[in-house]
């Protein structure tokens, strides 16, 4: 039997809360309609609707986009607003109660429960700003859309990605010396660890990089610099990051569809990346050159830096 001593020598899980990736991410916006159309163009289809909210799921291969336009919908504080906003992220845990007490017991904010009748309850915390952060563990042969949406009549229910887009990852605005509160919460909490500063994705070359305990996706944490360190700024998800083993082709078919990339000297589409004009008001989404990936396939979501 081993003792005190052996147990407190016995190192943490580098993947404390079992996470499996992202199951959805939400926006938030009193014009779904118009988020719907450009997440349309983006290669997104609307395939199922929420029972009782004013709630609709969108999906393109293996990603997931909720659409929620409820007014005041508990635990949000302020009603949605005209410019969609990125307001929860939804990760899939082997254990969603286990998942949710570990981070209380972490110093988590537990939000209040939503579900109504014949709903179920999906357990969550509060993130950054006013986002959420929830966890599922119904997400395999049987999820939470499942039991709490309406499929749309003849409408594929798994409609093929765009030049193989999956979820990379979410970019985080922080405050001004923010980024290693962050980090520890993220690291602490979850299990992310911290990417070494030569390492990097994309085009956009600032802020820390966190890789999930799943190696599934990754968080870009970015602080204010030159003179927007001195002007108000909420800290706040961002923007979306969609992998791709083709950043070009996936460009091209975007650009076909509607979607305008940034093409300065600075910014513009390469191998490595690409970066959408701003839409709505701030909508923007990334793409990453990474490698393509079985959707529940467990272990590394390769990308070439």
């Amino acid at each position: 039997m081993s003792n005190a001593t052996d147990r407190e020598s016995v190192p943490e899980s580098p993947n404390p809360i079992g996470m499996d990736g992202i199951e959805f991410i939400e926006f938030t916006t009193s014009k779904p309609q118009a988020l719907g159309g450009v997440l349309e163009r983006m290669g997104f289809r609307p395939i199922a609707r929420h029972r009782s909210r004013e709630v609709e799921l969108y999906r393109q291969g293996a990603m997931n986009i909720v659409i929620n336009s409820q007014p005041a919908d508990i635990p949000r504080t302020v009603e949605p607003i005209e410019r969609p906003i990125l307001s929860a992220i939804a990760i899939r845990v082997h254990d969603a109660d286990a998942a949710f007490r570990r981070a209380l017991d972490l110093g988590g904010w537990e939000i209040p429960i939503r579900a109504q009748a014949l709903e179920l309850n999906i357990p969550g915390i509060h993130g950054v700003g006013e986002s959420l952060i929830y966890f599922v563990d119904r997400y395999d042969e049987f999820s939470i859309f499942d039991i709490d949406f309406r499929a749309i009549p003849g409408v594929d229910p798994n409609p093929p990605a765009i030049a193989g887009l999956d979820f990379f990852g979410i970019v985080q605005y922080v405050g001004v010396n923010r980024t290693d509160d962050w980090s520890e919460f993220y690291t602490q909490v979850f299990g992310f660890k911290t990417i070494p500063d030569e390492v990097r994705f994309g085009i956009m070359p600032r802020g820390l990089l966190l890789q999930s305990p799943c190696r599934k996706f990754y968080l870009q944490l970015i602080e204010p610099d030159g003179t927007a360190q001195f002007a108000p700024m909420e800290e706040h998800l961002q923007r979306i990051g969609f992998g791709t083993p083709d950043v070009i082709g996936a460009a091209n078919q975007l650009e076909q569809r509607g979607i305008e990339f940034l093409a300065t000297e600075k910014v513009h589409t390469s191998a490595r990346g690409a970066l959408t004009k701003a839409l709505l008001g701030g909508v923007m989404f990334e793409l990453v050159h990474a490698e393509p990936r079985e959707p529940r396939e467990s272990g590394k979501a390769a990308a070439q830096p």
